[in-house]
């Protein structure tokens, strides 16, 4: 066991930072956009988590690790098609050093070349609950969270390729310290929801998945994706990056081995999202758990335990909406501001995390006024991706042609038959021929077009459906 000594910085250390506590807090309660802080971290002993490291901190003690197949495919790879084991970090270092099969134990079924691995969402208060000394080694503090440290984070670790799907979570912002290696983030305004196709299906509790692979999207499937405005960020060791309430994000591992660690804040404004949420568990419970053959689907994320009663997630409603109008009557003239160690309503869950923990919650208080807010080396905004991915010059209001030129100025409408010059030339008949046999195709879908239980919640799910469904329930039982 590695022993642990407390690490004590001086206030001289902390004097260094480009950015006070409170400066800091006013920043992260203000920013309207991704944004990265650098040099915030650089002293925090956290950074020296490297996976060696955790490993001789936690010996063998096992993890979970998802395992997914480095692919190029058009569709998400969700965490409903991965497979799982539950492997020590020795074995984990084991398999990605290409040792034989005795050492790397549960590894030995997934080829290395073939395969990724992330431990992802592990709460370090769980973690290292027996080494509770390295939860001051996260210094959310600095940010201005005094009584915030590795207790209210995950500890996420993978190899190259690893990848969260693109998502949006239903609470709060997100604060993210890159620990060990890079990753890239691909992150979407919430404005952009509609180009996003966003799903519950996987289910699981506050995350909205969108159906579309960001990094090699189905353009005939999406093609309104063209239309979303991508930022780009590759998140380097000692940047902490900051993701705003409701922006959908797609991460990906592009190191050999990455570390990071990351903390959600909650904010009031939550309390309606937990409505929202009680009313999607609900929803998505009673109609997949219906007798009905597509509903033989993988529907509930490896995150959840079971499905919920209808009973229970009607209790659960009923008392969301009641806390939200409540707190609703008493704080309803507030704007921007903190209330440092808030405590977590008895009956709501933060993301992945049944425990209730404490946290520092970002509320709002008129009286308060937010900061100018400077960007320069020390705060850098995460660009816009200019612009691989949307719309390119020959496409036609934001859509693209199937053959995927960037020239080609022909419509992307599947059902209008059309000649891109350089894939159809008059030459190539055979062209044709295969546009032909696509169009016969989606006609037959057309002819048989069946509206699945998927599709229904689809529709019934979607964000904005939702919020106005809320809103309804609140009238009803009494504006606030």
């Amino acid at each position: 066991m590695v022993m642990k000594t407390k690490v004590v910085r001086s206030s001289t250390d902390m004097n260094t930072k480009p950015h006070g506590p409170e400066e800091a807090r006013g920043i992260v309660g203000s920013l309207k956009q991704p944004a990265v802080f650098c040099n915030m971290a650089c002293d925090w002993p956290a950074l020296k988590w490297s996976v060696e490291y955790l490993s001789s901190v936690l010996e063998d003690k096992p993890l979970r690790f998802r395992i997914g197949k480095r692919q190029t495919a058009k569709a998400p790879q969700f965490e409903t098609q991965c497979c799982y084991a539950e492997a020590t970090l020795s074995e984990f270092l084991a398999w990605t050093h290409g040792q034989p099969d005795a050492a790397v134990g549960p590894f030995s079924t997934s080829l290395y070349s073939q395969c990724w691995a992330n431990a992802d969402y592990k709460y370090i208060a769980m973690l290292f609950e027996e080494e509770s000394a390295m939860f001051q080694d996260v210094v959310w503090s600095d940010f201005g969270f005094p009584d915030r440290d590795g207790r209210d984070g995950t500890l996420w670790i993978g190899t190259e390729g690893a990848n969260t799907p693109c998502h949006q979570d239903s609470y709060g912002c997100n604060l993210v310290l890159q620990v060990h290696g890079r990753k890239r983030w691909h992150i979407f305004p919430s404005e952009d929801t509609h180009c996003l196709y966003p799903t519950r299906i996987p289910y699981e509790e506050s995350s909205v998945f969108s159906r579309v692979n960001v990094v090699s999207p189905d353009w005939n499937r999406f093609p309104a994706f063209a239309k979303a405005r991508a930022h780009v960020v590759t998140l380097h060791p000692g940047q902490v990056l900051f993701v705003p309430r409701h922006w959908w994000h797609y991460v990906e591992s592009i190191d050999p081995i990455t570390v990071s660690i990351n903390s959600w804040l909650e904010m009031d404004v939550d309390d309606e999202a937990r409505v929202g949420e009680a009313l999607t568990k609900t929803l998505v419970c009673a109609l997949k758990s219906a007798p009905n053959p597509d509903n033989s689907d993988n529907w509930l994320n490896p995150t959840e335990v079971e499905a919920i009663s209808h009973e229970t997630n009607l209790r659960y409603l009923s008392l969301a909406v009641q806390s939200c109008l409540g707190k609703q009557k008493d704080f309803c003239n507030e704007t921007l501001s903190v209330n440092p160690g808030a405590a977590v309503s008895s009956h709501t869950k933060r993301k992945r995390d049944t425990d209730g923990t404490t946290a520092n919650k970002i509320g709002r208080k008129s009286h308060c006024e937010p900061p100018q807010i400077t960007f320069g080396p020390h705060l850098i905004p995460v660009p816009r991706k200019l612009d691989e991915q949307s719309a390119s010059p020959g496409d036609k209001g934001g859509e693209r042609c199937s053959c995927k030129h960037s020239d080609c100025s022909a419509p992307s409408n599947k059902l209008e038959r059309h000649r891109c010059e350089k894939c159809s030339p008059s030459s190539a008949p055979e062209r044709d021929s295969t546009n032909e046999a696509v169009l016969e195709e989606d006609k037959k879908e057309a002819d048989t077009l069946t509206i699945t239980t998927n599709d229904l919640l689809d529709c019934l799910l979607h964000p904005q459906v939702v919020s106005l469904v809320a809103k309804l329930l609140f009238d009803k039982q009494g504006t606030f």
